[in-house]
């Protein structure tokens, strides 16, 4: 049940993560404007407080896992809202990335 938790928040991190980061992008890059870059920078905020409710106690592990996440959801983002198509070598390491957060997160660990 913890593992779906954190999968779960992993998720909801990179959606305020990756689309915080759109937004203040769109709002600097596409010139929309300073609410764009102020709903970015709150959503920033966010992807915080969803990381720190992590059940895993250790910050280092819980954000290098995050990093996969990170990747693999900026490629989805990017394919959702920019209409990026990934290449075989960005599906390959996006998969790769998920592979280490499984281990990072989820391998058993004694004692």
């Amino acid at each position: 049940m913890l593992s779906v938790k954190s999968v779960l928040l992993f998720a909801v991190a990179a959606l305020f993560e990756i689309g915080g980061a759109w937004l203040v992008w769109q709002g600097v890059r596409e010139q929309r404007g300073l609410l764009w870059i102020g709903a970015g920078v709150i959503a920033l905020g966010l992807y915080g407080f969803a990381a720190a409710f992590q059940p895993d106690a250790h910050f280092g592990r819980v954000l290098a896992a995050y990093g996969g996440v990170f990747i693999a959801g900026s490629l989805a983002w990017g394919m959702v809202m920019d209409g990026f198509r990934p290449d075989r070598f960005d599906v390959i390491g996006a998969l790769i990335c998920l592979v280490g957060v499984a281990v990072i997160m989820y391998a058993p660990r004694g004692g």
